[in-house]
């Protein structure tokens, strides 16, 4: 396989044949509305870009508790199951393949969202950040409340219960987001994980929430078919920890008997580092991770295919790039240059298919 092919190359991922090794990557966009029903905007926004070998979703709310963001959209529901069937059946008719982040806030919500009641979190750490964009206009951070021992079995129900549904709406397959400071990644941190109980206290309790989701969940899909987001380095959301090395060591080890679809590792810095130590790299996830590695944030074409090229990653996910080039894939295929990014404004706003579903496609460039 030659060096300027190794992008667009197919790859098998655990009998899930991918048309090449471009991932459009999870990225929330606020167009589901109040009721958070995906909708034939959204289908047509995923279906626009279905060429890619794989497409996670943005992410989606698990629960009513896990809800921290303004119109994003929920699979807790049967209409909601109802409503995705829209973007799979959309993804599929033109070939692609779709999972579903799923998705718990944690303490990044506020009790606007909760009927008053204060978000949910590891522990009562309150989130270090200028404002929280509310359903009632901008807002201070809270101090979320601890959940209770005996509350979590519920919490990683959800999961499973997400997970069936997603199965039911027609999507491929799941990823746990324990990545940029939502629940998963809070139990996983000592800066926001401050327990002494059996989920936290060490190394290993912090992981236990995120092994008790993912056991959960390949009970009931195949684990070819879960896969697991992490931002190691990352500081969106008021995090890094001091130990993050030693912490996500070891959870890339423990996730690795699960024979999970794959592990997607936010390994640049584009989005944000919390510079307590040197950044950890796609190749230091090799070492203890045998299943399909995913890297992500920042790449361009020629980055990816050398990191693939150095058996650094086998796939490569894109976001803004994505946002502003629906045909991501046929320009690396032709090696044309990009559009611009989209403006920022545009990324999460309910603007409908303004800076959605407007961008020109080659034919029409």
């Amino acid at each position: 396989m030659s060096s300027t092919s190794n992008l667009l190359a197919s790859f098998d991922l655990h009998g899930l044949k991918l048309g090449n090794r471009v991932v459009m990557a999870p990225m929330t966009r606020a167009r589901a509305g109040v009721a958070r029903l995906p909708n034939r905007l959204m289908a047509e926004y995923y279906a626009q870009r279905s060429s890619a070998g794989l497409i996670i979703s943005e992410a989606t709310s698990i629960s009513e508790q896990g809800n921290g963001w303004n119109e994003s959209p929920g699979i807790y529901t049967e209409e909601m199951v109802a409503a995705w069937k829209l973007v799979t059946a959309a993804v599929h008719a033109k070939g692609g393949k779709i999972f579903l982040q799923l998705w718990h806030c944690g303490r990044a919500s506020h009790s606007s969202f909760h009927d008053g009641k204060p978000a949910v979190a590891p522990s009562p750490v309150r989130l270090n950040a200028d404002y929280i964009a509310t359903p009632e206009g901008k807002a201070a951070t809270e101090t979320p409340r601890s959940l209770e021992i005996d509350e979590i079995p519920a919490v990683v129900d959800d999961y499973r219960s997400a997970a069936l549904r997603a199965q039911a709406a027609g999507f491929d397959g799941v990823e746990v987001h324990a990545a940029n400071g939502y629940l998963p990644d809070q139990f996983l941190q000592s800066k926001t994980n401050h327990r002494t109980d059996a989920y936290g206290g060490s190394i290993e309790r912090r992981y236990r929430f995120l092994h008790e989701i993912v056991h959960a969940i390949c009970e009931v899909l195949p684990s070819g078919r879960v896969g697991v987001r992490l931002s190691p380095n990352g500081s969106f959301n008021d995090m890094g920890s001091p130990d993050f090395r030693e912490q996500f060591t070891y959870v890339a080890e423990q996730l690795n008997p699960f024979g999970l679809a794959y592990l997607h590792v936010m390994d640049g810095l584009g989005f944000g580092f919390h510079e307590l130590g040197e950044p950890m790299t796609l190749s230091d996830f090799r070492k203890v991770f045998n299943g399909p590695l995913i890297g992500n944030c920042g790449y361009t074409q020629a980055s990816a295919e050398a990191a693939i090229a150095a058996g650094h990653a086998d796939l490569i996910a894109f976001g803004r790039s994505f946002i502003s080039n629906p045909d991501l894939v046929e320009r690396f295929r032709q090696h044309m240059p990009l559009s611009p990014d989209a403006d920022m404004a545009d990324w999460y706003s309910p603007t409908g298919a303004k800076g959605y579903t407007d961008f020109p496609e080659l034919a029409s460039a």
